[in-house]
């Protein structure tokens, strides 16, 4: 599927604070607007909600009805939905970024398995694991599909990858196989997040790494509650109390929320305040292929050492 090109259009102005995330060969983000985005995974082109977006698309609503699959319902990440495919297409297809190669599917929250937009973190972590010159372990709390894992482990960390769906572990485990990676030091727990890493205070470990990428609202294998705004300042004392003597990063996401970066940033300084290092913060954005406009995702709060 193509889709004619636009005019030449002037690259915005950049804000401050703000980590692109271009596309890349099997990933791009074609158009944006009236509360939608335009979506190329693989081959497959979805149409699918994306309530920031708040300004007029570029294509021409002929030129959107060519998508392959368009999902209506909800606009929340934990509310439901259903796709509608507008050809027959697979329950499940490949896509790669880098070393890591993964599964997409259609699920009923609107996602296909993969958060684009993270590939700003993935690089920026594997590239402090590779330079780090020492060995390094990576906590991944709720780890989804697995992606960063892979790409941490690659890069050299032994990474524990805690998710407290037993389906996204076993879709994780999928990728590892389809990747060809079964040989890295990767543990795949299913657990509730801020259980293990309570288990895992007592117990002494500590890591080099963690990647945090919480739900708005969730529920852990035995009924455990998750609620942001109530848990995260919790989690975060606890991987406070888990991180090495000297480490390395903190990369922490959230989605779908109505918060200020500011304050994330706020309660890092006071967790890892003590830490020195580099704390930053702002929003995660996708950048549209022809046009260079920017559509913001998620906000992020990230320290490394250097």
């Amino acid at each position: 599927m193509s889709f004619a090109s636009a005019s030449p259009t002037p690259r915005p102005a950049r804000p401050a604070f703000v980590l692109e995330a271009g596309g890349w060969e099997d990933f791009a983000l074609i158009d944006s607007g009236h509360g939608r985005k335009l979506e190329r995974y693989g081959d497959i082109v979805v149409d699918r909600p994306e309530p920031q977006a708040m300004w007029t698309p570029r294509l021409s609503e002929a030129e959107w009805s060519r998508a392959d699959a368009v999902f209506t319902g909800t606009d929340e990440d934990d509310g439901h939905g259903r796709w509608r495919a507008n050809r027959t297409l697979p329950e499940a297809w490949e896509m790669r970024y880098g070393p890591a190669r993964f599964i997409c599917r259609f699920t009923g929250f609107r996602h296909v398995g993969v958060f684009p937009e993270q590939r700003a973190h993935w690089d920026w972590m594997t590239d402090r694991i590779r330079n780090a010159g020492r060995p390094v372990r990576v906590l991944n709390l709720f780890g989804y599909t697995g992606v960063a894992s892979l790409l941490c482990a690659d890069a050299g960390a032994k990474v524990t990858h805690v998710d407290a769906s037993k389906k996204a572990i076993a879709w994780a485990r999928e990728n590892q196989v389809l990747s060809g990676m079964e040989s890295l030091p990767i543990r795949w727990i299913l657990d509730d997040a801020v259980k293990f890493t309570a288990r895992e205070e007592r117990r002494g470990s500590t890591y080099e790494g963690v990647i945090l990428d919480p739900p708005k609202f969730g529920r852990g294998p035995k009924g455990e509650v998750w609620e942001l705004f109530d848990s995260l300042a919790e989690m975060l004392r606890l991987v406070r109390a888990v991180m090495a003597q000297e480490p390395l990063f903190i990369a922490l996401t959230a989605y779908a929320i109505r918060a200020s970066f500011l304050a994330a940033h706020r309660l890092g300084e006071e967790v890892f305040g003590d830490l020195g290092g580099k704390l930053e913060s702002g929003e995660l954005a996708l950048v549209e292929a022809e046009t260079g406009r920017l559509l913001p995702t998620s906000m992020f709060t990230r320290w490394s050492a250097r």
